[in-house]
C-alpha cells in the first residue's frame, strides 16, 4: 500500500482569504480579455444559422416545424430570450457566452483550489487551470460566439462538480442536479451528449452514502427536463424532429463532404501541431499515470481525477465520431484535460524537483499557454469580422427594397432583419438530394431550385460570399446589372431583364 508523501496530506480547504482573492481577481481580468474579444474579434460563419434561429423563434417560430434546424433547440431559445431583454444583436450573445467561459474556467479551477491534495500547490495549479481554459485559443476563438460551445463547457463542468459532490450526500438531489446541468448541456448541443452517461456510471460505481439506484434514476430525470422543448416539438410533428436530431446528423451530415474523412484525420492529429494541444494531452496524460502509479492520494480523491478522466475521454471519444469533425468540437473536453493537466504539472515538477516552488512551474505554463494564445490571435488577425459583415448588410439593405427577396448567407438575414424564404434558414442543406416533396416538408430549398428561381428574376439581391461554393454554379454577373465587393463577398443587384 502506498503512502501518502508529507506534502501529499490532504488538508482542508483553503479560508476564503488571500488565495480566493488572487484567483478571483485573476478570473475577473481574464473575463474582461474575454469580452473585449468578443465585442471586436470573436466570429464564426456559422453562427449565422444559429442567431437567425434565435431570432426566428423570438418573432413566434418554431425549429424544425417552420424552419430547418438540425441542432437541439436550448441555446437557440437561450439566445431569443438575450434578444428580447437586450435587442436583436451579436453582442449581447457573445457577452453571456464570454461568462459561460469565464465561469466553465472558475469552476475547473476552482476545484483544484479546494481539493488538490497537496495544499501548497493549491493556488499555483488552480490558476494554471484557469489560464489553461479560459486561455485555450480554441476556447478563446469559438467560446464568445452565439453557438452553443461556451453553455455546453460551463455546464458539462457544473456537472461534474455536482456528481462529486452527489457520492457523499445521502440525498439525490445533488445527482438530481448533476443531471440537470448535463442534460441540460446535451439539449444545447448534442456534442456534449456523452456526459450525462458518464457521469451516472461513475456516480453508481462510487457512491459512498445513501441509495446509489435513487440517485441514478434522479440523474436521469434531471437529464431529460431540458429535452421538454424537443418533446413538445415531437408531439407536434415526430418526422420533422426526427429528421433534424438524428437523420440530419447519422444520414446527410457528410453526404456532400468529398474529403470528410481526411477532415477527421487532420483534426484528429492536429493537436501535435499545437503547443496548447501538446502540452494539455501530454501534461494530462503524465497527470492520469502520476494518479493511478505514484501519488499514493486517498481513495475520494483519486476517484474525482479517474472522473474528470473519463469525462475527458467519453467526450473526446463521440467527438471524434462525428462526420466531419472540428478541432473547435473538443474545446468541450478542455476543463477536463487541465485539472488532469494540474497533476501532471505537480509529477513533472517533482521529477525535476521543483515540487517546493510550484510558482515557477506554474508560472511557465501559465506563460507557454498565453504565448500561445496570442500567437493565434495575431495569426487570425485578417480573418472575417461582425464588423465586415455589418459592411455587407448595410450594403444588401441599400440595394434591396424593404420586402425584396435577397439570397444570402444565415447571418445577413439576421443583420439585415429580413425573414429569409422559406428553405433558406440553413444553407447547408441547399446541397442535399432529396425528393421535392420532401425537401419542402423539411423545409429545404435545394440549390437547383435556387439557381432556377434566380434565373428567373425572383431575388432582388444576392450576396455571394467565399464560403459559398453554391453561387459559383450560376452566372450571377450576367444575371445582374451591378455589382460591388466588400472583402471577398459581392453583392449582385439589379437583374438584367434584356439578357440575351
Amino acid at each position: 500500500m502506498q503512502v501518502s508523501a508529507p506534502d501529499e496530506v490532504p488538508a482542508p480547504p483553503p479560508p476564503a482569504g488571500s488565495p480566493w482573492l488572487i484567483f478571483t481577481a485573476t478570473a475577473a481580468v481574464i473575463f474582461a480579455g474575454l469580452l473585449l474579444y468578443s465585442q471586436t474579434l470573436a466570429f464564426a460563419w456559422d453562427e449565422g444559422f444559429h442567431l437567425l434561429a434565435a431570432q426566428l423563434i423570438k418573432a413566434g417560430q418554431r425549429p424544425y416545424l417552420d424552419f430547418c434546424f438540425p441542432q437541439t433547440p436550448l441555446n437557440a431559445y437561450i439566445n431569443a430570450a438575450c434578444m428580447r431583454l437586450f435587442g436583436e444583436s451579436w453582442r449581447p450573445t457573445h457577452v453571456l457566452a464570454a461568462f459561460w467561459v469565464i465561469a466553465a474556467a472558475f469552476l475547473a479551477g476552482g476545484y483544484i483550489l479546494q481539493r488538490f491534495p497537496v495544499a501548497r500547490w493549491r493556488l499555483p495549479a488552480a490558476l494554471a487551470v484557469l489560464v489553461m481554459v479560459a486561455m485555450n485559443s480554441e476556447v478563446v476563438m469559438f467560446g464568445p460566439i452565439g453557438q452553443a460551445y461556451a453553455i455546453c463547457l460551463f455546464l458539462c463542468v457544473a456537472a461534474f462538480r455536482f456528481a462529486i459532490l452527489a457520492v457523499d450526500r445521502r440525498g439525490p438531489h445533488w445527482a438530481l442536479a448533476a443531471g440537470l446541468m448535463a442534460g441540460t448541456a446535451a439539449a444545447s448541443s448534442l456534442l456534449s451528449a456523452a456526459a450525462a452517461p458518464v457521469l451516472l456510471l461513475w456516480i453508481l460505481i462510487q457512491n459512498r452514502a445513501g441509495n446509489r439506484w435513487l440517485k441514478a434514476v434522479a440523474l436521469g430525470i434531471g437529464a431529460a427536463i431540458p429535452f421538454t422543448p424537443v418533446l413538445l416539438l415531437y408531439l407536434q410533428s415526430p418526422k420533422l424532429v426526427l429528421f433534424n436530431i438524428i437523420q440530419y446528423q447519422t444520414m446527410y451530415r457528410a453526404a456532400k463532404w468529398s474529403g470528410a474523412t481526411g477532415q477527421d484525420i487532420s483534426v484528429l492529429t492536429s493537436w501535435i501541431d499545437s503547443a496548447q494541444g501538446l502540452m494539455l494531452v501530454l501534461l494530462g496524460l503524465s497527470g492520469i499515470w502520476y494518479i493511478v502509479r505514484r501519488s499514493g492520494w486517498e481513495h475520494p480523491f483519486r476517484a474525482e481525477f479517474y472522473l474528470a478522466f473519463w469525462m475527458a475521454l467519453g467526450m473526446a471519444a463521440e467527438l471524434a465520431t462525428a462526420h466531419p469533425t472540428f478541432e473547435r468540437y473538443f474545446l468541450i473536453v478542455v476543463p477536463f484535460a487541465a485539472i488532469l493537466a494540474a497533476a501532471g504539472l505537480y509529477a513533472a515538477s517533482q521529477a525535476m524537483g521543483f515540487t517546493g516552488r510550484p510558482k515557477i512551474p506554474a508560472a511557465i505554463l501559465i506563460l507557454l499557454v498565453t504565448l500561445g494564445l496570442g500567437k493565434a490571435i495575431f495569426e487570425d488577425r485578417d480573418s472575417y469580422s461582425w464588423g465586415d459583415c455589418e459592411k455587407i448588410a448595410r450594403e444588401v439593405d441599400r440595394v434591396t427594397t424593404p420586402h425584396g427577396r435577397v439570397w444570402a448567407d444565415e447571418l445577413f438575414y439576421f443583420l439585415t432583419h429580413r425573414v429569409p424564404p422559406d428553405g433558406m434558414e440553413f444553407s447547408y442543406a441547399h446541397e442535399l438530394d432529396m425528393p421535392p416533396a420532401q425537401a419542402a416538408e423539411f423545409h429545404i430549398l435545394p440549390v437547383t431550385y435556387i439557381h432556377d428561381q434566380v434565373r428567373a428574376g425572383i431575388y432582388q439581391t444576392v450576396a455571394a460570399c467565399y464560403e459559398s461554393d453554391e453561387t459559383d454554379k450560376i452566372a450571377l454577373a450576367e444575371l445582374f446589372r451591378h455589382h460591388t465587393e466588400i472583402r471577398d463577398c459581392n453583392v449582385y443587384w439589379g437583374f438584367n431583364n434584356d439578357r440575351p
